[in-house]
């Protein structure tokens, strides 16, 4: 993953509410979370709430799906791992070696 797809993904995860709604929808598992109830939970207007699932979208941290007349969020979790990864990876790597 390079450093501006982390930086986009990171970015998005900094603001309070798309944080909020990101951890509903990664505790939702694999089946994702309905609009509604993300709605519910949050008490934030569905425009706004739309603006800010959009921009978690964009960085490629969920996708949503329509049943019926319910759209549901679901975390792309290999994008979310790509991220953590992508830190982790760096981890103590100009660390001095100890003889």
């Amino acid at each position: 993953m390079d450093i501006e797809a982390v930086a986009k993904a990171l970015k998005e995860l900094g603001h309070p509410t798309r944080l909020a709604i990101f951890q509903k929808v990664v505790r939702a598992g694999f089946q994702g979370v309905a609009v509604g109830q993300l709605q519910e939970h949050l008490s934030v207007p569905g425009s706004t709430l739309s603006h800010h699932i959009s921009s978690l979208a964009s960085a490629g941290l969920l996708t949503q799906r329509r049943e019926g007349r319910t759209l549901y969020c679901v975390a792309e979790f290999d994008r979310l791992e790509s991220v953590i990864g992508f830190l982790q990876d760096e981890c103590c790597l100009d660390e001095e070696k100890q003889p």
